[in-house]
């Protein structure tokens, strides 16, 4: 037994996810969210980086694995740098597909593969400041230009939700205009092109991989369509495991989960004993 013990999940649907990781490891794929999953929410979506354990326990499991992969709303590279996954030992195994899977990195050869941005990007770019002006919501809210998305963060605002509440409908408003749709999130409207989601992008890898098992750990609204993923997934005969990084900012997560943890560094924890569990049994 390692030094971090192994957590059970509450559901028999979660509890046999992991038993299949734990039996076919070189046939599962670990699929992580990043900011709140494997970084901490911050003020500043820039200032975010990944939790001080999150590269060392990636580079313990990942060559135990088939595969793990980062599913972000953030450009693949912005991932791969907060993220401080380049050049790391231990994680030729490893994918971040950004911008909900429309952009890809692996770190196996270091290269990224980008499609062209949806053309109503631009548009909604260019008419933000105006919308958010006319509502009354400038101060405070910050504008994060993703490329392939736009997302407006309200967390630094006098009353954050407030703000939040005040600018759904105008944003849903700017989005449809521009055949985009908008993703909530933690006091953030994310306004992207349609078709693209962490499910579909989890189901994708999963199925181009053919793995056996997945586990799947988020924090967020946009986390659901991933949960909705590994769940179908289950329906389909490939077990899985779904994992809440703590919030109680959304509760949605938690109670569809098979297992909540400490927000990241309980994600980490997690990871931690996943890669002692396996290198174990691996010398048995």
């Amino acid at each position: 037994m390692g030094s971090h013990p192994l957590p059970v999940p509450t559901t028999a649907a979660g509890r046999e996810g992991l038993a299949a990781l734990l039996e076919r490891p070189g046939r599962a794929v670990v699929g992580l969210d990043f900011d709140g999953t494997l970084a901490e929410i911050v003020p500043d979506p820039d200032q975010a980086r990944a939790h001080p354990g999150a590269v060392p326990a990636l580079s313990a499991l990942a060559p135990l694995l088939h595969s793990v992969a980062v599913i972000t709303g953030r450009p693949a590279e912005v991932a791969v740098r907060y993220g401080g996954f380049a050049g790391v030992e231990g994680l030729d195994r490893l994918v971040v597909l950004g911008i909900y899977g429309a952009e890809r990195w692996e770190a196996a050869s270091g290269a990224f593969q980008t499609p062209e941005p949806h053309p109503g990007i631009a548009a909604v770019k260019a008419e933000l400041p105006a919308v958010l002006e006319a509502n009354g919501a400038w101060r405070g809210t910050w504008i994060e230009d993703k490329g392939r998305a736009v997302a407006v963060h309200t967390r630094r605002a006098d009353d954050p939700q407030a703000a939040f509440e005040q600018l759904r409908a105008p944003l849903y408003a700017l989005a449809e205009r521009h055949g985009l749709i908008v993703e909530p999130g933690r006091l953030v409207l994310e306004l992207r092109p349609p078709g693209m989601d962490k499910g579909v992008a989890l189901t994708e890898y999963v199925r181009q991989l053919g793995a056996e098992a997945v586990l799947y750990a988020g924090d967020d609204l946009g986390d659901l369509a991933a949960f909705a993923a590994v769940e179908k997934l289950r329906e389909e005969g490939v077990p899985g495991v779904l994992v809440c990084s703590g919030s109680t900012e959304v509760t949605e997560l938690a109670q569809r989960a098979d297992l909540v943890v400490d927000g990241p560094a309980g994600v980490v924890a997690l990871l931690e004993a996943l890669a002692e569990e396996l290198a174990e049994a691996a010398k048995r």
